[in-house]
């Protein structure tokens, strides 16, 4: 009995501040800086107030931790492995919105509609403007494999969700076994082993420690942006591979909605919010990502990087061989 009386004191904890009238609780790996001016907007609009709990790692764990206790009702996360890891934890739940789906293209949403992408990121190759200069239409991410860009490459560690992303769409292109030959290929032409994040490879081309990077394209505007970084960005050219045969990978940020949302109603309005025209903009302009709502213009520094063909295969096939691109990068010691 004292352990009953116990269980129902802690739900009355959560669910007290959570049912509180016009909320919605969001859980969030997206900062502060970039959500923060848009669920403003929302409140200004709907009247409803927007809490948050920003986190860099532990948001599944904590959602099945707290289980139907949570108080969680949106859940942000970045990139296509972050979202499917909710849906395989079983922490999120199907949102049926004739809103959502008019405003998330089919490619970037799950197909339970478990979660629907926010903004589209492309996976570039950068190249050093001095000693590489412009690479092609016809260049491709197997040719970085190539034996010419032997010691020129840079990169993080290729068990960062964005590369094993990557990985994760050249299996479902190509196949395991040709897909683990171009991390083979790939891996012997680095510069150094992998480290740090996607602007220190820019630093690296720019200290001439190798010629060619990946890199999310996001990146690029943040470094054009920062007095300290904006040498890196002069210094090379972003790049959209694969642009003559199946278009440059691209992942996403996304949403969800927690399980056991306690404020579903308001929940699905912020969600609904969030895919529309404005928040869109907002997005674009804050952190130079592209909309996923098309129509909705894109900010003018992206814009001048030009148009780009797009992989069309569904991020929720992606996601499926995202423990096959582990195991491939396990196999080739890639990061060691």
């Amino acid at each position: 009995m004292k352990k009953l009386l116990t269980l129902s004191a802690i739900a009355a904890s959560f669910a007290a501040p959570a049912m509180a009238a016009e909320e919605v609780n969001v859980y969030s790996y997206r900062q502060p800086f970039l959500v923060e001016p848009m669920f403003n907007e929302f409140t200004k609009e709907t009247g409803i107030k927007v809490n948050v709990k920003f986190a860099k790692k532990g948001l599944a764990e904590k959602l099945a931790q707290e289980g139907e206790y949570s108080p969680a009702d949106v859940v942000l996360t970045t990139d296509i492995s972050r979202l499917a890891e909710l849906t395989d934890k079983d922490v999120v739940q199907a949102v049926d919105s004739d809103v959502i789906n008019s405003n998330v293209p089919a490619q970037y949403r799950d197909k339970e509609n478990e979660w629907f992408a926010l903004t589209l990121r492309t996976r570039n190759v950068y190249s050093s403007r001095d000693r590489v200069g412009k690479l092609g239409a016809e260049f491709n991410y197997a040719d970085l494999a190539k034996p010419e860009y032997k010691g020129k490459i840079c990169t993080r560690s290729g068990k960062h969700p964005y590369n094993v992303s990557l990985v994760s769409s050249m299996i479902a292109h190509h196949g395991e076994a040709e897909t683990k030959e171009w991390l083979e290929g790939v891996k012997a032409n680095l510069a150094r082993k992998p480290q740090g994040n996607d602007r220190a490879q820019v630093k690296a081309i720019k200290e001439g420690l190798c010629d060619v990077s990946l890199g999310n394209s996001y990146y690029l505007g943040k470094m054009v942006n920062d007095k300290e970084q904006k040498a890196w960005a002069d210094a090379v050219y972003i790049n959209f591979p694969n642009q003559e045969t199946t278009g440059t990978h691209v992942n996403v940020s996304g949403m969800a909605m927690a399980k056991y949302s306690p404020n579903k109603e308001n929940a699905l309005k912020l969600m609904e919010f969030l895919t529309g025209d404005k928040a869109q903009q907002m997005y674009a302009e804050v952190n130079y990502e592209y909309p996923v709502k098309e129509g909705v213009k894109r900010s003018e520094l992206v814009e001048s990087w030009g148009d780009f063909k797009a992989d069309t295969i569904s991020l929720d096939d992606i996601a499926g061989y995202h423990s096959a691109a582990i195991k491939l990068l396990d196999e080739v010691k890639f990061d060691l």
